[in-house]
């Protein structure tokens, strides 16, 4: 097996080997591949983290987004939208949305010579994502709406501190400008005729446009955020390592895929995820002694570290901290770890986000004499552990 580079995205150290600990202040972190994968499949476990917090003080007439649901609710709304997901609907509906706007994007680079790569791949994910929510008639300016949304951490609103305050008025703006600008035309749109699209479903399921637009928000962090970083970080791998973007050239689909799941598996957007127990919760302690246990009592805080549990020898293999596309990993374990998280909550765009990753990065390096004239800037999202790069251009070689 070939291995390649290591992490560009630093997280810090990965820890001391123990794959579940208590940390002083009361939260668990699980580390290990098994035990991650355990705390994210369990059914005694709910959402935390994310903004719930803030969801949770919505009245309880509000129907909350996915995202923020458990249980058999959960479980039947998943059922009910796993048909925009599945492969063979991405690449009969999507695929040609994705080509069409790699093309456009990259005629941008054709033309000047040059391109920010964080921009370009920001309208190729927001184009993907719209299709599949249904956020076609928006008006002008969607890109810079969703900028100044999410930029945002997920802090902690409130009228008792002027943080709070400058959040809650900000966040108010934002939330007005996407659902004038775009969730509201879609709505009235389809309240005329139905599509076969997200918005159409949540309609028939009797959704207001309040909760319509929350939905929109989580798929649209999904979909459109997380993507973008991730067109990013696969192109800083390519550009920095001559075999390997080599290897991804030579490709065909599947195996340039198997590259950006390696890719991924190293470097997860989102680094952490955090449950709440509902019961008590067993789970393997020490991974010096495969038969120990550790029991996480109901009602605490666990923090699931995605971005060490990748690494995780137990289940990744050797030399877990190299790229090596198509490495035998454990039973059971996907190639892209569990940087789509696992179990209930999922992320069910996995497919998508694949595809239309690898539909304009493999345009991008198709491009003669492409080259990165300037590497990313690395920052983090700390309530989620993400990363977000910015600054990365690429030029064509011979033009300014």
């Amino acid at each position: 097996m070939d291995h390649y580079g290591e992490r560009r995205v630093g997280r810090g150290p990965d820890g001391d080997g123990c794959p579940v600990r208590r940390r002083p202040d009361g939260i668990w972190q699980v580390s290990g591949y098994e035990e991650a994968r355990a705390v994210l499949r369990a059914t005694a476990t709910v959402q935390a983290g994310l903004g719930v917090e803030t969801v949770e003080k919505l009245p309880s007439r509000f129907r909350r987004p996915v995202l923020y649901r458990d249980g058999a609710e959960h479980r039947e709304d998943r059922r009910q939208t796993a048909r925009f997901f599945t492969p063979r609907r991405v690449d009969e509906h999507y695929r040609e949305v994705m080509v069409e706007v790699a093309e456009a994007q990259l005629d941008t680079v054709r033309e000047t010579g040059r391109g920010h790569l964080a921009r370009l791949s920001f309208h190729l994910a927001i184009e993907v994502a719209s299709a599949v929510i249904g956020l076609t008639e928006s008006r002008p300016g969607i890109r810079g709406r969703l900028e100044r949304f999410f930029p945002e951490k997920f802090g902690t609103p409130g009228l008792t501190s002027l943080h709070g305050i400058r959040w809650l008025v900000r966040q108010n703006s934002n939330w007005l400008r996407f659902y004038w600008g775009d969730v509201r035309p879609a709505v009235r749109a389809r309240r005329r005729r139905r599509r076969d699209d997200l918005i159409s479903h949540l309609l028939d399921e009797g959704c207001s446009s309040g909760e319509i637009l929350g939905e929109c928000l989580t798929f649209a962090a999904a979909g459109m955020v997380t993507t973008r970083e991730f067109v990013n970080v696969a192109a800083w791998h390519l550009f920095g390592d001559a075999a390997l973007l080599a290897r991804y050239r030579a490709a065909d689909e599947p195996d340039r895929i198997a590259v950006l799941q390696e890719i991924l598996r190293l470097e997860p957007v989102i680094g952490r995820l955090r449950r709440r127990t509902t019961a008590p919760l067993r789970l393997t302690g020490d991974g010096r002694d495969p038969d120990a246990e550790v029991t996480v009592p109901a009602g605490e805080l666990v923090d699931v570290l995605l971005h060490r549990a990748n690494v995780d020898a137990r289940t990744v293999g050797e030399r877990p901290e190299r790229l090596c596309p198509g490495r035998p990993m454990a039973a059971g374990a996907g190639a892209p770890g569990l940087s789509f998280g696992d179990g209930a909550h999922k992320c069910p765009g996995a497919t998508i986000a694949l595809l239309e990753t690898d539909v304009f990065l493999s345009r991008l390096f198709a491009l003669p004499g492409i080259r990165m004239a300037a590497p990313p800037r690395v920052g983090f999202k700390d309530g989620i552990d993400s990363y977000e790069l910015r600054g990365c251009t690429v030029v064509l070689t011979g033009r300014t």
